[in-house]
């Protein structure tokens, strides 16, 4: 692969990632936001995909193989799965900040995240990690999402964005990680959303809302 047409694929990979990061604070429908939230696992797999092609690293391939088949496929059908349980209610209708201000925040975020990557490229300049700055981007958007979002399922995909954001700093840093290493962190990751999903449709059964506000005001 020429340099040129590293650095092109680097930076649409990560151009993907990060505005699909800002489509989930855009969106309230939550089939929506899993749809672009595997849009994103795509992304992912193609970044990885990507720094192995130009490393010439097979291990790396096969990473990105299995990180297509979890973040873009396994997880977004766990996600549907869980939002077909929660019946009728498949919007965020009342997040604590609104669109026009979470999109501001999003604008807010992406400064900072270029801003704290700034040292961290300023020890190794390089294509990747002048990169890193979206994966922490989108570590900051997801964090957003976890807790300003007050559906279960929307506050789960938060914490998936953060994962991701996290995968994609650690191999934007170091050039990919062992297989054994990613395949522990995406089982792990595998294993939070399956006992995610049960609670949410546990909370939908019990109490007929998966809104964490008004669960919190039900008292003994």
């Amino acid at each position: 692969m020429s340099p040129d047409l590293y650095v092109h694929l680097l930076d649409l990979a990560c151009g993907v990632l990060l505005l699909t990061a800002v489509l989930v604070l855009w969106r309230r429908e939550l089939a929506v936001i899993i749809r672009v939230f595997a849009v994103q696992g795509l992304a992912l797999a193609a970044l990885v995909a990507v720094l192995a092609a130009h490393e010439g690293s097979i291990e790396l391939g096969a990473v990105a193989v299995g990180i297509l088949v979890l973040r873009a496929g396994v997880l977004p059908a766990l996600l549907r799965r869980a939002l077909a349980a929660t019946g009728e209610e498949r919007r965020e209708t009342r997040p604590l900040v609104n669109v026009a201000s979470s999109l501001l925040a999003a604008a807010v975020l992406t400064l900072l995240g270029y801003a704290v990557s700034q040292p961290l490229v300023a020890l190794a300049p390089s294509p990747a990690t002048q990169a890193v700055a979206v994966g922490v981007t989108v570590v900051l958007i997801g964090f957003f999402v976890l807790v300003t979002r007050r559906r279960a399922l929307s506050q789960l995909v938060g914490f998936l964005l953060m994962d991701n954001g996290i995968t994609a700093v650690g191999f934007l840093t170091t050039s990919g990680v062992g297989l054994v290493v990613e395949l522990g962190v995406s089982l792990d990751v595998l294993l939070a959303v399956l006992v995610l999903q049960i609670l949410t449709t546990r909370m939908r059964d019990t109490f007929g809302d998966t809104d964490l506000d008004e669960l919190r005001e039900l008292r003994d």
